[in-house]
């Protein structure tokens, strides 16, 4: 059995039943498939599973080119999985590219260009006039191109295609299923839901963002709410003011940072740089629109692309990402090895998820495997504090955060952190 079906949970019932066809495979969802995260994210694939190169580097350098050649194969199987099976989702490994828009960016964008040349991806260092000329943004004082290593993809789109592969291949699928208990039963696990009990002889927890129904992982697992605005179509004059011809997804590089890419149907997506935490980590639809961000989003939009003034904003929303510690999934086993989850994937899951079901799959076979044995599945990192410390914790992180995006100087508080691989991000 699998509970949640986003993207961890699609991947791992895709999987399993090509692992062994013969399979009961059950997937059951809270609300929709694709109803959290998975469906309502910016839309950007990556290669990382380590939450970009140089963190991967740093924390794991032992495994750093193992992990590196695993991100790009998982990728690369995403890609083959949506063309063997036609999922119109527009995928398009177009790469992306990082804007520098404070002096001390630049610094970071050339060690980072570094990084990414050394594992052997294509990029462009840009001054000023070369990022500006490509995207004409005046805000823009240089910018790393990573050349066709990621892309991005319409999410809602790749969870639909994900949900008609699973129904042809056999997986049961339940929505608005919610499960609210696991409990040990002879020879099992007894799942509760609202209206039954299910046993099951294994399960995998994919719920994420969501309070998981596994107690044991909630302290790991930081709810973080995330907001978007889209445009109206815009004109092809009004494409020409911006350029963009590559049409890459495009961030910039603060501690917090905006995410924005073109749609399909020719809006702007944007959004990102005002994460916000609810005390106790609550998770509740009325938190998904909040018009203050909204506005503060929308002023950030105008001032990055001031020709594009008097452009609509038609479409706004906000949902809860899952952020770990140290920035990357965690992996776990409970009930004598019944049940395995994989959660925690800080804003980069579009593609890694499918990774993290694969290993899940590999902890509950019970057997050691190449990726069980990987030290990022095999340690957790440190859980988040509980309340009522958590809250001011990270109010305290992220206004440190903010100041260090004015001068780039990281203060004692996330100089501490840092020393201990841990901190707050979406």
């Amino acid at each position: 059995m699998i509970v949640g079906g986003g993207f961890t949970g699609l991947w791992a019932a895709i999987q399993a039943k090509h692992d062994n066809p013969d399979a009961d495979v059950l997937l059951l969802e809270g609300q929709h498939v694709g109803y959290g995260a998975s469906g309502r994210n910016g839309g950007f694939v990556s290669e990382s599973l380590t939450h970009g190169l140089s963190h991967g580097q740093a924390r794991w350098p032992g495994e750093f080119e193992q992990l590196t050649e695993l991100g790009r194969r998982n990728l690369a199987e995403i890609a083959k999985t949506v063309a063997e099976h036609s999922i119109d989702a527009d995928l398009r490994l177009v790469g992306k590219t990082t804007h520098a828009t404070a002096p001390h960016h630049l610094a970071e964008l050339a060690s980072l260009a570094e990084v990414h040349a050394a594992a052997g991806d294509q990029v462009t260092l840009l001054d000023a006039s070369a990022a500006q000329a490509d995207v004409h943004s005046p805000t823009y004082l240089g910018g790393l191109r990573i050349h066709e290593s990621g892309g991005l993809v319409d999410p809602a789109a790749l969870t639909w295609g994900l949900a008609r592969l699973a129904d042809s291949l056999g997986v049961r699928r339940h929505d608005e299923s919610p499960v609210l208990t696991l409990r040990r039963s002879a020879g099992g696990i007894s799942v509760g839901t609202p209206n039954a009990t299910v046993r099951a002889g294994k399960v995998l927890i994919a719920t994420n963002a969501y309070p998981s129904p596994l107690r044991r992982v909630r302290p790991w697992v930081l709810p973080v709410y995330d907001h978007v605005l889209v445009t109206e179509p815009l004109t092809d004059a009004q494409w020409d003011s911006i350029g963009w011809a590559s049409r890459q997804g495009l961030t910039d590089n603060g501690n917090q940072f905006h995410y924005y890419r073109p749609t399909a149907d020719g809006r702007i997506l944007w959004g990102g740089y005002d994460a916000i935490y609810h005390f106790g980590g609550r998770v509740a639809a009325s938190y998904e629109q909040r018009p203050a961000t909204h506005q503060l989003l929308a002023r950030h939009f105008f001032e990055t692309f001031p020709q594009l003034d008097g452009l609509r904003f038609t479409h706004r929303w906000g949902g809860v990402i899952d952020s770990t510690s140290r920035f990357t999934p965690i992996f776990g086993t409970a009930h004598g090895g019944r049940v395995a989850y994989a959660v925690g994937y800080t804003g980069l899951g579009v593609a890694s998820s499918r990774f993290g079901a694969r290993v899940a799959l590999d902890l509950l076979a019970g057997e050691p495997s190449p990726l069980t044995e990987l030290a990022m599945v095999r340690r957790r990192g440190m859980p988040f504090p509980p309340e009522p410390v958590r809250y001011p914790v990270v109010a305290l992180t992220r206004h440190q955060m903010v100041r260090a995006d004015v001068d780039g100087r990281r203060g004692a508080w996330l100089r501490l952190l840092d020393h201990f691989g841990v901190g707050f991000n979406s």
